[in-house]
């Protein structure tokens, strides 16, 4: 197993500026009249984006993906563990409420929240059964 210099406090901090600019994206958005104007389009955070790309482009120190996973199965460190599950929990909360307000990204909630779009049916019928007799004489 790989050493980093990492803390884990680092890590939760770099987590916390990815955040927030996952909240405050906007993109330009032309409207009918011609005029440029800044939208609103938060995007959804993923653990892989943040350690491979975003934190090395902050050129920040980063750690890999097996290291992330080795804190969180860590029983002997009870500081990184709470730290990459607050992450995990900050990450998810910010994409669930992105999925539920925006309908953004409907396959990551399938996929990586355990979302589903199937519907209940309830295929309860209250039948009632009638006896008749075919030979009776009906009138």
């Amino acid at each position: 197993m790989s050493k980093t210099n990492l803390k884990p406090a680092e890590l939760e901090d770099l987590a916390w500026q990815y955040i927030n600019e996952c909240i405050n994206n906007k993109k330009e958005h032309a409207t009918a009249s011609g005029k440029v104007v800044e939208i609103s389009d938060r995007h959804l955070p993923t653990i892989s984006y943040f350690l491979k790309i975003w934190i090395p482009l902050k050129g920040k120190k980063t750690i890999c993906r097996s290291t992330y996973y080795n804190w969180l199965n860590q029983d002997n460190d009870a500081d990184k563990l709470d730290t990459i599950k607050r992450m995990e929990g900050i990450f998810e909360a910010v994409a669930v409420d992105i999925v539920a307000n925006e309908g953004k990204g409907i396959f990551y909630a399938k996929n990586k929240l355990g979302m589903t779009d199937k519907q209940q049916i309830d295929a309860t019928r209250n039948v009632r059964v009638m006896n008749i007799d075919p030979l009776s004489d009906c009138e």
